[in-house]
């Protein structure tokens, strides 16, 4: 099950979304943000499939 889930993109502090796997307890990936196509780092902590923590960072090119 995926669950769509709101965040501030480090670069453009725009309002964006991602959807958010809840079968994975702990994620750590990279996706482009839709605004400004600046490369984000994303962790997730997911627990009784709900999303406990979503830290979005800017990742240093």
């Amino acid at each position: 099950m995926q669950e769509e889930y709101f965040f501030q993109c480090p670069y453009c502090w725009q309002n964006v979304s991602i959807l958010v796997d809840l079968s994975i307890e702990e994620q750590n990936y990279i996706e482009d943000c839709e605004v400004c196509c600046n490369p984000i780092s994303f962790d997730i902590l997911v627990s009784n499939g709900q999303v406990e923590s979503l830290t979005p960072s800017s990742i240093e090119q």
